[in-house]
């Protein structure tokens, strides 16, 4: 769900005559008029292509912006992401920005970024452009290329709203999807695939070994993302395949409406992460910000550990919630894998890359709760200081100027932060008056307040006046 403003509305196009786009729903007045109001059913399509509608921002906000979120992101310990790719992001021209960060060595947060076809109906001649383009690998250690995905063919996304019934692929998706995939594996190029229910993955694992068998994928980096319901069946077969599977915290977010559609049972094992790694099937945590969830990895993190939403409903027992060793190394370690790089980063060790985040309170010990509010202190990129607050702070670059100066980041800032708790001061009533004596809490506690009839201000309860 998404909510657009008047004036956006006009911007965007919606009228009282714009029919509802496919997989969404332009909530309408009385009059027929939009509402502001947009609802994703069964899908995100309408969110993304809303967004798509929208007017650019001038290059320096570009900039700024692109700039401001890398902050953001080193204010939570963030060093190193990867981009699956996204509706309405076409390469090259979407890139740009960070294409010219890289250049001038001005990213803060390493980024390996996957291809994700743009064009429905025409994904392969996307994929096939591209391969004469680019390598996977081509870039640098701060920006490089990590091949295909998070979406190959159109027809193959299940999206994930637990709110509907759980969408059937289309009949032709296999024939689709195969001739991708054949492309992919031909070029060597890795690759992704979005899959939330355990039925679509039966098909798509029916293509990849299908393929496999006229062309070995041979050590192929390839993996699935999401796969909530995946069964243990299915994890066995990426792993004969030498796959990998990227979780994310979706059910931190929709676990509610999972238990009530498909019950808490089912909830219990949503996704089989222990099962995962018993099967030595290379596991990696991530969030799927920003459209689906919050960017923030401790949220994340809290949902490992805890097994519970962030409204508080417990989904797991203790067999499936992460001891937080587990978790930081899925987050760290078990992600370097997804980008091929598991030797230079995911550990402090000799020989990796100087990329490090000194936190506000030890991640090993602090309450459960109290792990979505960590942050860093001190964040390290490359050997040079990207982040620092507190005593830290003068280590660090200062902020950039908030571009527009109208920004809600300049006024909000960036991810929610819980409230610093207060002490309480003790009431300046407590005890007797230090000057004259007067005894301030039988006063306040009486049903007229005077503790001296003949005192200025007795009436008041004390002679003092500032109290």
């Amino acid at each position: 769900m998404a909510t657009v403003s008047k004036c956006g509305s006009t911007i965007v196009g919606y009228t009282r005559d714009t029919p509802n786009p496919p997989g969404g729903e332009i909530v309408r007045d009385t009059a027929g008029n939009p509402t502001g109001m947009l609802i994703a059913r069964p899908n995100a399509m309408i969110l993304y292509a809303t967004l798509a509608k929208g007017p650019a921002l001038p290059l320096e906000h570009q900039v700024n912006s692109t700039r401001q979120f890398m902050r953001e992101l080193n204010r939570l310990g963030v060093t190193s992401v990867i981009d699956a790719g996204g509706g309405f992001q076409n390469f090259p021209d979407d890139y740009a920005i960070v294409d010219q960060l890289a250049r001038h060595k001005q990213l803060t947060v390493r980024i390996a970024y996957n291809l994700f076809t743009q064009n429905k109906g025409a994904e392969l001649q996307d994929f096939q452009a591209w391969t004469k383009m680019i390598k996977p690998g081509d870039g640098s250690d701060y920006y490089r290329h990590n091949g295909a995905g998070e979406m190959l063919v159109f027809s193959a996304a299940d999206f994930e709203d637990f709110l509907e019934p759980r969408p059937e692929l289309a009949a032709g998706m296999e024939d689709e999807l195969e001739k991708v995939v054949r492309h992919l594996v031909e070029q060597r190029w890795p690759f992704r695939l979005h899959a939330t229910y355990d039925e679509s993955i039966s098909r798509m694992l029916d293509v990849f070994e299908k393929v496999n068998r006229d062309i070995p994928f041979d050590g192929l980096r390839w993996m699935f993302d999401h796969a909530e319901t995946i069964t243990p069946r299915n994890i066995d077969r990426v792993r004969a395949l030498g796959g990998g599977i990227a979780i994310q915290h979706r059910m931190a977010f929709q676990g509610e409406y999972f238990v009530e559609r498909y019950g808490a049972e089912a909830a219990r094992h949503t996704p089989p992460i222990a099962r995962m790694l018993e099967a030595g099937v290379p596991v990696g945590a991530g969030t799927d910000a920003t459209r689906v969830a919050s960017y923030n990895p401790w949220t994340a993190l809290y949902w490992l550990v805890s097994g519970r939403t962030v409204g508080g409903l417990r989904l797991y027992g203790a067999d499936q919630q992460m001891p937080r060793a587990t978790a930081l190394e899925l987050w760290t370690s078990g992600s370097a894998w997804f980008s091929s790089e598991q030797h230079q980063k995911g550990r402090i060790k000799a020989g990796q890359l100087a990329d490090l985040a000194v936190l506000s309170a030890d991640f090993f010990s602090v309450p459960e709760d109290d792990i979505k509010a960590l942050e860093s202190v001190l964040t390290v990129v490359g050997g040079k200081v990207v982040y620092g607050a507190g005593d830290f702070a003068p280590l660090a670059p200062a902020p950039i100027p908030v571009l527009p100066d109208w920004s809600p980041v300049k006024t909000f800032g960036g991810h929610y932060r819980p409230a610093a708790t207060r002490t309480a001061l003790p009431h300046l009533c407590a005890g007797s008056c230090g000057v004259h004596g007067h005894a301030h809490g039988i006063a306040r506690k009486s049903t007229i307040p005077v503790t001296s009839h003949t005192g200025f201000w007795g009436a008041l309860g004390c002679s003092c006046f500032a109290f």
